[in-house]
Parts: C-alpha cells; structure tokens; sequence
C-alpha cells in the first residue's frame, strides 16, 4: 500500500482465483468488510502483499469494484439510504444498465456485496432482484430461479433413492 500524499493510496487485493486489482484506498472505503479487515491487519506501507479477499471470484469482483469506482463520491447518505425509504423501482439508469448481466451473475453481485458489506451495491441488487418477482406467481418465481417445488423434490428424491447413502 503506498503513503505517498502526492498520489492515492492504492491497496492490492487479490482474490482466491488468482485475480489481483490495485484499488485506490478511496473505492475500498465503500465496502465496511474491507475497511475492517484494513484497519485489523495494520498493513505496512511498503508491503507488497495483496490483501486477501475469500468469497469473491475475480470476475465478480471486477464487476464489484466498477459499481464502486463509479459511485466512491456519492454522499455517504446515498450509500447508506434506509432500505425501508428506498422503493424497488429508485435504481439509476447507470446501475440499471451496470446490472444488465445474466442472473447468475446478478446473484454472485449480491452475494459478493452482502459478504463485503457494500450496502448501496446491496440494495440495488436486492431491488433488482425483488422486481424479477413482482407481479409474478410462484410457479413463474420458480422457474425463474430454476426452484424445485415440493412435489418435484418428492420425485426427484423418489427417483434417486439408490445415491442416497
């Protein structure tokens, strides 16, 4: 991590798939679980050594880190809006378009950002996720997230009785 005044601080971090980002000190500081682990592991200014981040493929981190470059000069009353005040349908038109990935992608960005503790990243994907569902049955819930209903899970269960030992 450099401390040189006259550039960003810069922290490398590098993901259990090998991945590695040099991420200016100020992008970071959107993610709680990162400031954390910063301020616990006191790393010295001339290290080298990445800080690592379990949990988090490097693909999806990639994607993590865009959404917070972007947003590392919101006001912290952006990023840390009530969720209760915060309606499905009040995503940007840039986050709209950043979250346009298929939905597996989408889950791995909310499970990325609910370990990382990004709350504003959270909340865009939760509503996100929560507007694949409105209006919808559970049977096109279901299919949508590829859930098994009770009945199938009887018959799968049925099915594969001999794998269960």
């Amino acid at each position: 991590m450099s401390t040189n005044p006259a550039k960003a601080t810069v922290v490398k971090i590098a993901t259990d798939d090998g991945e590695n980002f040099d991420v200016p000190l100020d992008v970071l500081r959107l993610s709680r679980t990162i400031s954390i682990m910063l301020q616990d592991l006191t790393l010295d200014s001339d290290s080298n050594d990445p800080l690592p981040i379990s949990n988090v493929p490097g693909p999806i981190m990639r994607k993590v880190l865009q959404w917070c470059t972007y947003h590392k000069d919101d006001s912290p009353s952006i990023n840390d809006l009530d969720c209760h005040k915060k309606c499905t349908d009040d995503i940007s038109s840039w986050d709209m378009e950043f979250l346009k990935v298929d939905q597996e992608t989408l889950l791995e960005i909310v499970l990325a950002a609910s370990y990382l503790v990004i709350k504003g990243l959270l909340d865009i994907t939760c509503n996100t996720v929560a507007n694949m569902i409105k209006g919808r049955t559970p049977e096109e819930i279901r299919r949508t997230f590829n859930v098994s209903s009770s009945e199938e899970e009887k018959q799968i269960r049925g099915e594969n009785t001999s794998c269960e030992d």
